[in-house]
This record gives C-alpha cells, sequence and structure tokens, in this order.
C-alpha cells in the first residue's frame, strides 16, 4: 500500500511515518511533502496513490487547496491540531480525521477505517468514486452574519455586505462596501471557512470578495495586482502560484 504525507513540520512526518510503518509493515511511505506548492506538483505527476496522511495548516496555505486544484482519488487522512476543520475535511476524500498529538491507536483506527472501506468498495471501482463525488457536492452550510465588536456593542455583519478582511498590525479587519472598518475577534484561517466560495484568500493578509473586484491586472509577469472598486489603499497580490486559480474563481466557475 503507497501512502504519502503531507506535512510541513519534518518531526511529525518523521514520527507518523514510523508510527505507520510499526501498526501495518505492508506500508510504503512513497513521499513525505511540506507545501501545498510542492504537494499540488507532486500529485499532478504522480496521481496514483493508495492513502493520504494530510496536515490542514501548511506553511503557504491550507491542504484544501490541494485537493481543489488536483483531482486526487486517494482516501485522504486529515491529521491537524484543529477541529474547525473537520466539515470542510469530509468535504473533500476524507474518510478520517485525527486531532494532534495523534498515537498508534489513532493511527491504527484510520488504517483500519482505511482497509476497511477498500473491502467493501475497490478502490477503482465506480461506486466508490461516485460516493467521493457525492460527499464533494453535498451543500455546504454557511453563516450569513460574522459578529463584530465595536465599544461596548456586538454587531452582526452580514457577509454579503463585506468588500474584503484583512490584517493588519497582526489585527484581523472587515471593510464593508460602504466604508465602514472593525475589528474581528477570527483570524483568516477561521474566516476562509465561514464566508464561502465569493471570497478569495489571495494571500495571507487579504481575503476578498469576488463583487468588490474591479479588475486585475499582471504585475512584472510574476503576480496579479487586483484593484478593488472601492476606496482601499493597501496593494492587494496574488502570486504566480496561484493565478490561474485565481481566474478560475473569478469567473465564477
Amino acid at each position: 500500500m503507497d501512502i504519502i504525507i503531507i506535512e510541513d513540520e519534518p518531526i511529525t512526518a518523521e514520527d507518523l511515518r514510523e508510527i505507520i510503518i510499526q501498526v501495518n509493515p505492508q506500508s510504503n511511505v512513497v513521499k513525505i511533502l511540506s507545501s501545498v506548492k510542492e504537494a499540488i506538483s507532486y500529485l499532478k505527476a504522480n496521481p496514483t496513490v493508495d492513502l493520504i496522511f494530510s496536515d490542514i495548516q501548511l506553511g503557504d496555505g491550507l491542504s484544501f487547496e490541494i485537493y481543489q486544484q488536483v483531482d486526487v482519488k486517494a482516501p485522504i487522512v486529515f491529521c491537524t491540531a484543529y477541529d474547525e476543520y473537520a466539515l470542510t475535511a469530509f468535504r473533500t476524500n476524507g474518510i478520517h480525521y485525527i486531532l494532534k498529538p495523534f498515537n498508534e491507536v489513532m493511527i491504527q483506527e484510520a488504517l483500519t477505517k482505511f482497509h476497511s472501506l477498500k473491502s467493501t468498495f475497490s478502490l477503482d471501482s465506480q461506486a466508490l468514486l461516485q460516493l467521493m463525488q457525492t460527499l464533494t457536492r453535498a451543500p455546504q452550510e454557511k453563516s450569513t452574519s460574522i459578529l463584530v465588536y465595536q465599544r461596548e456593542k456586538v454587531i452582526p455583519v452580514k457577509i454579503k455586505d463585506i468588500a474584503l478582511f484583512y490584517i493588519k498590525n497582526e489585527v484581523c479587519h472587515l471593510h464593508t462596501f460602504d466604508q465602514k472598518n472593525y475589528l474581528v475577534n477570527k483570524s483568516l484561517d477561521e474566516i476562509q471557512q465561514i464566508v464561502g466560495n465569493d471570497f478569495y484568500r489571495a494571500n495571507r493578509q487579504f481575503i476578498i470578495n469576488r463583487d468588490a473586484i474591479k479588475e486585475a491586472s499582471s504585475y512584472l509577469a510574476r503576480k496579479v495586482n487586483i484593484i478593488l472598486n472601492i476606496p482601499f489603499n493597501e496593494s492587494i497580490m496574488v502570486s504566480k502560484e496561484k493565478m490561474s486559480d485565481f481566474y478560475v474563481w473569478l469567473t465564477g466557475e
């Protein structure tokens, strides 16, 4: 059984590899990948793998970006320190969700579940592919408002009225279409799980609403410069690696 590990902490990745081999000596960990970019490149070139153990928060983004850009057929066991991503994980090819720190029992449970599914469905069968596609297409529940705090008030702001979220001085803000600005007691990673597909994570600093974009232009042939249709003084750039994904999202596909 060929397995790949997607994990940006080398010690954690090696611990996971050793436990997998210990509890299932027939397993072959063929590759350890440490970033979204590296995993996308590898999986595009090597699509045939039996099982993936995947962290969620990687150094260059969330691992969900991998499975949005690559048609991964293999089941995925997600290993993360955060439980907030569980729903999204199971809407990809997720079959199991392990909270760090993991141990032998947890890994054994994940492998047992994998083998149980494998005995029920051939992993190459149309039945399993249809099951995975059905889970992936499941409608995503999302909030309609975000609570913000202003002095002693708690104010609900409708997500459709928000032009963008951004980090400034290590604090998260939201900026509305009618030029109101509020502090948000959440990280951009948390917000990304709430707002849905009408918003895009341009980089580590910005999440933008599709309706807030006036135009996008090439910047030194290496990045995309996003111009908003509202007054906003900060530059918003999308990296070369994310350009194609950004343009697909911008079309609303």
